[in-house]
């Protein structure tokens, strides 16, 4: 087990600064992408579906995927990280703005274009050697190497999950930007623990970002970030986690990265298990999901964010101890 997990230059200068110029980024962009978005009339309107019960602006993807990828450039340079951002992040930006755009005008966008959009970008972080490559062995201690089928699989898998999944608990105040803010922080730490400093910028630049939306987000929201955040920030939190946790894990610390974005997880398996028993669409939106039948309880946005918020940590609490006790 190790000991000291801060860098000897100082935790302040290598990770506070990145993680400070994100959140400021995203604080100075977040109001100019709201203003544009009410002059374009790229407002999310009430429905059945919806709790809130006025217009709000629905492009805060735009500024998220800014401050996030402007400190990637300065910080972290054209790393194989960046650039899976570049273009990935960029990809799932443009096809969740088209997506947001229709939902403003009261249409769908094709879910089969989405479908094939988001395939093709999981496959992104494996061009620049993004990948769950194996686990230790835990007889040997050498690695147990995936076939290359299998890391493709596993690797596209866990990000087209976390894409959606992130955007499936978008549905209340604040909650995607605050649990992404518990999952980067996490995975943050246990980068420093596994002394994987470009995953721990990552982690701070991610965290830096989501708290400032956050900050604009939170009930009673100004902003929304759309299918163009949620998306980009369920990509961002995949390759944070592949790149990090995912790499020379043992087979119990596979479950650290798990655990650290455990709320989405878990809300996607509760959602899924509850529309597989009464027999309706696995993708069709509903209120099936944790937030809803939590405020369908008489909880308020506020409680309902924080019950999730507390639970978000105690299970990032819990993969930070398997990785002190396994890493």
């Amino acid at each position: 087990m190790r000991i000291s997990i801060w860098p000897r230059q100082g935790i302040t200068i290598v990770y506070f600064i990145p993680l400070v110029t994100a959140f400021v980024i995203g604080l100075i962009l977040t109001p100019l992408v709201r203003a544009i978005a009410l002059k374009l009339s790229f407002v999310d309107q009430p429905t059945k579906r919806k709790i809130h019960a006025t217009p709000i602006p629905l492009m805060g993807g735009v500024a998220i995927y800014a401050s996030v990828l402007l400190s990637m450039l300065v910080y972290d340079g054209l790393t194989p990280r960046t650039w899976a951002i570049l273009i990935g992040g960029t990809s799932l930006l443009i096809i969740g703005l088209i997506d947001d755009w229709y939902k403003t005008r009261g249409r769908e966008f094709s879910v089969s274009i989405r479908l094939v959009g988001y395939i093709v970008v999981s496959a992104v972080p494996l061009c620049f050697d993004i990948a769950i490559t194996g686990v230790t062995n835990p007889f040997s201690g050498g690695m147990l190497l995936f076939p290359e089928w299998l890391m493709w699989l596993s690797t596209m898998l866990w990000t087209f999950a976390l894409m959606n999944m992130v955007n499936f608990i978008d549905g209340v105040d604040g909650l995607a930007a605050g649990i992404v803010t518990v999952s980067a922080l996490t995975l943050f730490i246990i980068a420093l623990i596994k002394g994987q400093h470009g995953s721990a910028l990552m982690g701070a630049i991610v965290a830096g970002a989501s708290l400032s939306f956050l900050s604009y987000n939170f009930y009673p929201a100004l902003i929304f970030m759309g299918d163009a955040g949620a998306v980009f920030l369920g990509y961002s939190v995949a390759i944070l986690a592949v790149d990090g946790a995912f790499k020379s894990a043992t087979v119990i610390s596979m479950l650290v990265p798990v655990l650290a974005v455990g709320v989405p997880i878990l809300d996607t398996m509760i959602v899924f298990w509850r529309r597989l028993r009464s027999r309706s669409s696995l993708h069709k939106a509903d209120k099936l999901h944790t937030h809803h039948r939590l405020l369908a309880k008489g909880y308020t946005q506020v409680q309902t964010v924080s019950l999730l918020y507390v639970t978000g940590i105690v299970l990032s609490m819990l993969s930070i101890l398997l990785v002190l006790l396994y890493a």
